[in-house]
């Protein structure tokens, strides 16, 4: 038995892979008699919306896909963030950082580019505001550019074991914990959140594999309890690019306009599945009846 999650960020309409990610997260947490929790990721300010988020509620709704309440948003959780970042500080364990995206680019790509002995790979923060005089700080805040806080790695490596994917490992480097803006990051925030409420099986895309070693080893630090991972294919388009409105009818709105409704877009995702024939209405008790981890694909699904 594990409690999962889905996580949206209420920045957009939902389009069908979202939705076939939601739906999995579902399966993988039903089928082991878990819970299954909502959590709207609304940190970004600027790019949250409620209209989304109530959409993105709607459309899973209408999906099939039911939560246990209460709904959790991030951003009514800033203090449990900052708590983490001041636990963090104190145990010497943060720096800030002035550096913009385009310093840090510039600085990792250079061919003195100092990446701590070769322990942070190519591409990652070099660490050129790490070891900052006092002096060096004061002037760097002088200048009325907004700082961002960082990580203090040791450096090193970190292997997690993913359900789908086995054994993934990345080498832990300065990762960002709050933005320049103020707002937590999204690797500080999605440990302390999935932890604090329960989560003990996260299901997301693939494409967030990556970052996953580095999010255990945020959750070792702060003492909290690792879930497990499963991440799960991308749906992408037939040139081979994430989902985007130019693939044409992606979401439950475009699909409704075509005459598709909420059980016609499950069946479309459990055929991708592999858990019903083309053209098959199932039901989401059927689709946990025929359910297996093992037997889901592993390759995109192309649209």
């Amino acid at each position: 038995m594990a409690t999962g999650r889905f996580a949206p960020s209420p920045t957009g309409v939902l389009h069908l892979g979202n939705l076939r990610t939601a739906l999995l997260a579902w399966l993988f947490a039903r089928s082991s008699g878990g819970r299954f929790l909502m959590r709207v990721d609304d940190l970004d300010p600027v790019l949250s919306d409620a209209d989304h988020e109530a959409q993105q509620l709607a459309d899973l709704a209408e999906l099939g896909v039911e939560w246990d309440l209460p709904v959790v948003r991030q951003s009514e959780r800033r203090s449990a963030h900052e708590a983490a970042l001041a636990e963090l500080a104190a145990a010497g364990l943060t720096y800030e950082c002035w550096c913009s995206r385009r310093e840090i680019l510039e600085a990792s790509e250079a061919p003195h580019a100092d990446l701590r002995a070769g322990t942070v790979p190519p591409g990652a923060y070099p660490g050129t505001c790490r070891d900052l005089t006092g002096e060096e700080r004061r002037e760097r805040a002088a200048q009325g550019r907004p700082a961002a806080v960082r990580l203090r790695s040791a450096g090193g490596s970190v292997t997690v074991v993913d359900r789908l994917r086995g054994p993934v490992t990345t080498v832990i480097d300065d990762v960002v914990l709050r933005r320049n803006d103020g707002v937590p990051a999204y690797n500080l925030a999605t440990v302390l959140d999935d932890a604090d409420m329960g989560v003990e099986e996260v299901v997301r895309g693939d494409d967030l594999l990556s970052s996953t070693p580095r999010q255990a080893h945020l959750a070792d630090l702060l003492g909290r309890a690792r879930p497990t991972w499963a991440h799960v294919p991308l749906v992408v388009g037939a040139d081979g690019d994430r989902l985007a409105k130019r693939h044409g009818a992606v979401t439950m709105a475009d699909l409704a306009a075509e005459g598709v409704d909420g059980a016609g877009v499950r069946a479309l995702l459990a055929t991708s599945l592999g858990l019903a024939a083309p053209g098959e209405a199932v039901t989401m008790q059927q689709l946990l009846d025929r359910f297996d981890p093992a037997a889901l694909p592993t390759d995109p699904w192309v649209i």
